[in-house]
C-alpha cells in the first residue's frame, strides 16, 4: 500500500520549545490509525502541521497521488485536496436541523451566485440520508441540532466532515465526554469510514483506542516512540516509562 500522506524528518519549534522533532509518519488509504502518547508529546502540532495551520522549520510532508507538498498550500487549499479534520469541541449550526448541517457541508461548487441560488437536486438529498444513516442519524434529520446530546453532535460533525469527501479524516478524542454506549457507536462510524479513506484518531482513552482495532503510533517529545498493535506498543518498555507508567 502506498502511502496517502507522508512526514519525514519533520521539525517545530516554538519559543525554543521543540514541539515536533525529526518526526517521520505515513498513513496509507484505507486505513485506520491511532496515535497516543502523554500530553506535550506533539499529537496537536501534528494536526496542525498537516492541515496548514502550522509551518514546520524543517522536512517533508507528501499528500496524494501525485506526492505534492503540502507545505505550499495554504489551510483551505489543503482542505479543498482532500483533508478534513475534527476538532474535539463539536462545532455545528445550532439553530439548523440535522439535514440542514448536512446538505451546507456537501462538496459543491461554492461561488457567491451558486450558494445563493443553491436549490438541493434529487442526488444531494439522498447524500444527505446516506451520510444521516452512516451516522446514526437517520431518525433526526428534521431535529435541530442545538437539542441533540454530546454524542450525537459529535456524529454530526462527522457526517458533515465526510460529506466533503476526504480522503484523510483527522479526528481529536472523539471519545471525550461520551455514555459508553456512544463510544461504541463512534468506533463504529470511525471503522466504517475507513474503510474507504485513511483515518487518524487521536486519542487518550486506551479502552476506546483498543476498540478501533488498528495500528497504533506512539508519540514522545515530537517523535515516534512505538508503532504497531496495541498490544505490541504497550508492552514496549519505553512506552510503559514515558506514558503508561504515569
Amino acid at each position: 500500500m502506498s502511502a496517502l500522506l507522508e512526514l519525514s524528518g519533520v521539525s517545530v519549534t516554538f519559543d525554543g520549545f521543540r514541539a515536533i522533532n525529526n518526526l517521520s509518519f505515513q498513513i496509507g488509504e484505507p486505513e485506520l490509525r491511532a496515535i497516543i502518547g502523554p500530553n506535550g508529546a506533539g499529537k496537536t502540532t501534528f494536526m496542525d502541521i498537516v492541515t496548514g495551520k502550522t509551518r514546520p522549520d524543517e522536512g517533508r510532508v507528501i499528500w496524494g497521488d501525485r506526492s505534492v507538498s503540502l507545505l505550499s498550500m495554504s489551510e483551505a487549499q489543503i482542505a479543498r485536496a482532500g483533508i478534513g479534520r475534527k476538532f474535539q469541541r463539536p462545532t455545528v449550526f445550532e439553530d439548523q436541523t440535522v439535514a440542514d448541517n448536512l446538505m451546507v457541508a456537501l462538496k459543491k461548487e461554492r461561488g457567491p451566485l451558486s450558494v445563493l441560488f443553491y436549490k438541493p437536486e434529487k442526488s444531494d438529498l439522498e447524500r444527505v440520508e446516506e451520510l444521516a444513516q452512516e451516522i446514526g442519524l437517520s431518525d433526526h434529520l428534521a431535529t435541530q441540532s442545538g437539542i441533540l446530546s454530546h454524542g450525537q453532535k459529535q456524529w454530526l460533525e462527522i457526517g458533515m466532515l465526510l460529506a466533503q469527501e476526504p480522503r484523510l479524516l483527522l479526528v481529536d478524542e472523539p471519545a471525550a465526554g461520551m455514555s459508553g454506549e456512544e463510544r461504541d457507536h463512534t468506533t463504529e462510524i470511525l471503522r466504517e469510514a475507513a474503510r474507504t479513506r485513511a483515518v487518524v484518531v487521536v486519542e487518550h482513552d486506551m479502552d476506546f483506542v483498543r476498540k478501533l482495532d488498528c495500528k497504533v503510533t506512539v508519540l514522545h517529545e515530537g517523535s515516534v516512540l512505538a508503532e504497531g498493535s496495541l498490544d505490541h506498543v504497550t508492552a514496549n518498555q519505553r512506552v510503559i516509562d514515558v506514558y503508561l507508567g504515569r
